[in-house]
């Protein structure tokens, strides 16, 4: 079975109905962890948990952030104690000593929770408290994630790309802001400069990881600029994956992006922002899967359905065409 990577929610809307395609039990998923932040002592990993709580049937699929059906206590009174206290609910850096200091993972992405610009369920902050702790008493993410997923009930392994810190760093005129302050608390709205991957230089994968990159690769229909260009900034990944069968599910058809800020955290980087652009990025792919509507040519083999991910049929429609691919390449 081949190895899923996953950023954002392209590859979890993916498996979400293909299990009689792709077993859970028999198909891995190596997640971005780029977008990890700590906001108030406590480690957020959005690409890791939102494939967890997928498998766990306990995600949040209206919003394909959070768990389904959750209170909102501790955030509610956290934003009620700012506003008591004159504070705004802007993202408030923690200064630039701490950014350094204090547990590795979260170099560079260290928030204050005073009014914190996340919207977290209760249940969700129990899970995010259960990581860090077990990293403050020596798990490695890794370790943490499988921590979790015992936890959950979950049978799919879910790795976290490295355990080295990544950040994916957004540098706008008004200066650098980590992913989730330009996506989450902006919006996407601040024009994009330059992204960088700090710590992607001394960031290695996890044998784990590079274990499961002996298999195919399949990757979703994710922001091939934040999502899967943590991953690819750390050499010794992107090489595994040229020595590997990789099948790519386009995030656009044709120029026109499915959801999110690829289109414009493609453009902004230099690249082509279309299932061409993508194509061009993914110099490694062996094979595509693009939208029945997609008159992109490729040189390379491709097999087209269409790729709509809105519903469990969907995904399962989606998933026999990445069989399909990986039997071309495979």
């Amino acid at each position: 079975m081949p190895t899923f990577l996953a950023g954002g929610t392209g590859t979890p809307k993916l498996l979400h109905g293909a299990a009689a395609t792709f077993p859970p039990a028999e198909t891995p998923v190596v997640a971005n962890t780029g977008d990890d932040i700590e906001l108030a002592g406590h480690l957020i990993c959005p690409d890791l948990d939102t494939q967890l709580f997928a498998d766990a049937g306990e995600l949040d699929t209206e919003t394909w952030w959070g768990i389904a059906e959750e209170t909102t206590t501790t955030h509610d009174a956290l934003h009620e104690f700012a506003e008591r206290a004159g504070f705004d609910t802007t993202p408030r850096y923690l200064d630039a000593d701490a950014q350094t200091s204090g547990r590795r993972l979260a170099r560079w992405r260290r928030f204050s929770g005073v009014g914190e610009f996340m919207h977290i369920g209760d249940r969700d902050r129990a899970v995010h408290l259960t990581r860090t702790g077990r990293i403050d008493e020596g798990d490695t993410l890794t370790e943490a994630t499988a921590v979790l997923r015992d936890a959950l009930g979950v049978e799919r392994t879910i790795l976290p790309m490295s355990d080295d810190p990544v950040a994916t760093i957004i540098r706008t005129p008004g200066g650098e802001q980590h992913f989730q302050e330009w996506w989450v608390a902006n919006g996407g709205e601040p024009t994009v400069e330059e992204v960088t991957f700090r710590g992607a230089g001394r960031a290695e994968p996890t044998p784990e990881v590079l274990d499961r990159l002996t298999d195919p690769v399949v990757i979703g229909p994710s922001n091939p600029v934040t999502s899967l260009g943590p991953m690819l900034a750390m050499d010794a990944f992107r090489d595994a994956l040229e020595s590997t069968p990789v099948v790519v599910v386009s995030p656009f058809v044709g120029s026109e992006v499915f959801s999110g800020p690829a289109g414009k955290l493609m453009a902004a980087t230099g690249h082509e922002p279309s299932t061409a652009g993508t194509a061009a990025l993914y110099d490694f792919a062996d094979a595509f899967v693009l939208d029945s509507e997609d008159e992109t040519n490729l040189a390379r083999p491709t097999v087209r359905t269409d790729t709509t991910l809105d519903t469990p049929e969907d995904s399962a429609r989606v998933a026999r065409a990445v069989e399909r691919a990986l039997g071309e390449v495979g």
